[in-house]
């Protein structure tokens, strides 16, 4: 999918990855950006159309169908994340709290939006997933699990949206510079960076970008004979 002359909805627009995204459409060329925040007026990013966007609120996703009729990609950005452990005493709580943006946000989005797409000649789906959809240690545990299940997701869209020709792309990537990470020490990659190879990957039709190097180690030892997933020797 090329960008150029594309009209694009992007969710959690206002910050972090999803600013970055915005940014980087408008400089490529795009038609039309819709920057989706829960409070519009967070985004002040000249050139784009905010609209007020809660993804787990169903009537704020119809009418930003309703508003949005031209989109041709949609970038399923939003996202929340908490740290903590499945044994916390808040952790059921906390859980669905995550689930409810980064799955079921995901999944509304994703069913609203489809049928523009393919009236729009197929379009694409982005989805932002995580290296975290494969590996778990417990720090970030319902985060993590709703990226799996986010990935299962995607995986399973690609196949459903096939028919009228939607391409569906996961972008997985290891700790980005953004708010979500800021209490977070170790390697970070810019969300410009993330951003630029992911549109890049999208362009060039792939299903999926591991944007940095750590993520692409990760999976590719998800088959090793001690797997990523599993608790590595020190």
């Amino acid at each position: 999918m090329k960008i150029d002359n594309t009209t694009v909805l992007i969710t959690g627009a206002n910050r972090g990855i999803g600013l970055a995204f915005a940014r980087e459409l408008l400089a490529r060329g795009a038609r039309k950006v819709y920057a989706c925040a829960r409070d519009p007026s967070t985004i002040t990013l000249p050139g784009v159309e905010a609209i007020r966007l809660n993804v787990t609120k169903p009537d704020e996703v119809a009418a930003a169908v309703a508003r949005a009729g031209d989109v041709t990609l949609v970038i399923n950005n939003a996202g929340v994340g908490h740290f903590g452990g499945f044994l916390a005493a808040d952790s059921d709580e906390v859980a669905r709290r995550q689930f409810e943006t980064n799955f079921f946000g995901m999944l509304r989005m994703s069913k609203a939006f489809a049928p523009v797409l393919a009236a729009n000649g197929g379009g694409a789906l982005l989805n932002v997933l995580s290296i975290v959809s494969w590996i778990n240690s417990g720090q970030l545990a319902a985060y993590a699990a709703s990226k799996s299940a986010a990935w299962s997701l995607t995986n399973a869209l690609r196949h459903e949206l096939a028919a009228q020709k939607t391409q569906v792309l996961a972008l997985h990537m290891a700790f980005v510079d953004t708010d979500l990470t800021r209490g977070i020490d170790g390697p970070k990659t810019s969300a410009e960076e993330i951003v630029k190879r992911a549109l890049d990957g999208l362009e060039a039709g792939l299903d999926e970008v591991l944007a940095d190097e750590r993520t692409r180690f990760v999976k590719q030892g998800l088959t090793a004979p001690t797997p990523s997933y599993m608790p590595q020797a020190a």
